[in-house]
């Protein structure tokens, strides 16, 4: 009886516990590390303005600063170095310096046409007027003191750039407004501003810009 008591003391198995909480810590290590790699793995490089870019100017990844982000689901709101087609593109929205550069603040060259024209509104702006709003601007020619032609629609479809409310208990101006405008309706609108004409803004509904 002892011999056979022997036998089975000498073929069982004993687990060391160092050795399970060795590979307890082994496993901790490997999943730290997964983690870390899958971290840098959801990190994207992407554009940032190194100073305030606004409408109209043209930009190329040389003149960008380029930072590695995290973005997740929202990656493809923003350009990194290889969206950027040769000779660049042209900003339509102002960016502020240290922003990443969205996708929709700039376009393709054939939208260098665009003019950028401050004007100030001579009532209210609704709320939906705000950078990257599409606008009427209707103007109407005062003929008298105090008397105005019906208002006309002088430039439709502009986009807003910025919107700035007047200052100061003194002032008697609107909001002031950036408004990116086809070229060919800079001259017609200018002429309206000088001639102190009323102009005032209007929520494209429907419009839709290229």
């Amino acid at each position: 009886m002892a011999v056979r008591s022997a036998r089975r003391e000498r073929g069982s198995t004993r687990v060391d516990p160092r050795l399970l909480i060795g590979l307890a810590l082994v496993a901790g290590s490997s999943l730290g590390i997964w983690a870390l790699v899958e971290a840098l793995d959801g990190t994207r490089e992407v554009l940032v303005a190194p100073a305030t870019l606004t409408p109209g100017t043209r930009v190329e990844a040389a003149s960008l600063r380029v930072e590695s982000v995290r973005l997740g689901a929202l990656a493809d709101g923003y350009l990194g170095p290889d969206d950027l087609p040769e000779g660049g593109l042209v900003v339509v929205r102002t960016v502020q310096a240290g922003e990443l550069l969205p996708a929709a603040s700039v376009a393709d060259r054939e939208r260098a046409d665009l003019a950028v024209v401050v004007v100030t509104s001579s009532r209210p702006l609704p709320g939906e007027v705000a950078p990257g709003a599409l606008v009427d601007v209707w103007t109407a020619a005062e003929v008298e003191r105090g008397a105005f032609e019906p208002p006309v629609v002088l430039v439709p479809g502009a986009e807003v750039a910025a919107v700035a409310e007047s200052d100061g208990m003194m002032s008697t101006g609107g909001p002031t407004v950036e408004l990116l405008i086809p070229r060919e309706k800079t001259a017609a609108l200018l002429e309206a501003l000088a001639a102190g004409d009323a102009v005032d803004l209007v929520p494209a509904t429907g419009a839709v810009r290229d």
